[in-house]
């Protein structure tokens, strides 16, 4: 069992900063894939970043160059810095986290861009 508890998300301004965290905690111990996904009202739950245990990174097209993903294993944390916001960036976003076998989600936090 894993346990995925997401926070520092709020409201901002276009063109301002949030940086969400994502605690980890039970059987994390394997090789994983830790992500964040959103989710925005009468759409689908998209991957906006991820990052393997190794370090790799991956993001949508629609954040590169604006977020950045990042993890402490030795703190079992993980990160999503967002600058340069927008509205179409409002969402909930979600924590999750995946091995080989099973996948687990956090509650998510509500991010709101205002115009």
């Amino acid at each position: 069992q894993v346990q995925l508890v997401e926070s520092g998300g709020g409201l901002v301004q276009a063109g301002g900063s949030l940086r969400l965290s994502c605690a980890a905690s039970g059987n994390i111990f394997s090789i994983n894939v830790m992500g964040w996904y959103r989710q925005a009202p009468g759409k689908q739950r998209e991957l906006v970043a991820s990052i393997t245990s190794g370090g790799g990174t991956n993001y949508a097209d629609s954040v590169k160059g604006r977020f950045t993903i990042s993890r402490d294993n030795a703190k079992n944390l993980m990160y999503l810095q967002m600058n340069s916001l927008k509205p179409e960036d409002t969402a909930v976003y979600y924590c999750n986290w995946r091995d080989s076998r099973l996948m687990y989600w956090g509650q998510g936090t509500q991010v709101t861009v205002s115009s």
